[in-house]
């Protein structure tokens, strides 16, 4: 059963467009990872500063063993932007959220 995984982030106005460049500059670093089956970046446009960064896994193992593996060396491995520094967050607080598809349904023809 695939399960979705939802890091919500709460990134202020002056940090979106660093997340965001964050995110595109490490594009594709999640789908070649065994079980990945879905990833999406959500801006919010409706007054909020939460962002959801979306991904769908095969099952639980499989977002466990990229989080303990490629997701875990990225974080750890050192060299940011700034001359080997580490990067600082753009995000000043997160919270993951954990579900079960249970039901799901794709466009006719698809």
């Amino acid at each position: 059963m695939s399960v979705v995984k939802i890091n919500v982030l709460t990134v202020p106005a002056e940090q979106r467009e660093t997340l965001e460049k964050r995110f595109a500059s490490r594009a594709h670093a999640v789908e070649n990872s065994d079980g990945f089956e879905w990833f999406e970046l959500l801006r919010p446009v409706e007054g909020t500063d939460t962002y959801l960064v979306y991904t769908r896994w095969r099952d639980e193992e499989s977002f466990q063993a990229w989080m303990e593996g490629p997701m875990k060396a990225a974080h750890h491995g050192g060299g940011g932007e700034g001359g080997g520094q580490p990067q600082r967050p753009a995000a000043t607080g997160s919270t993951l959220w954990s579900f079960e598809v249970v039901q799901q349904a794709a466009p006719k023809g698809a």
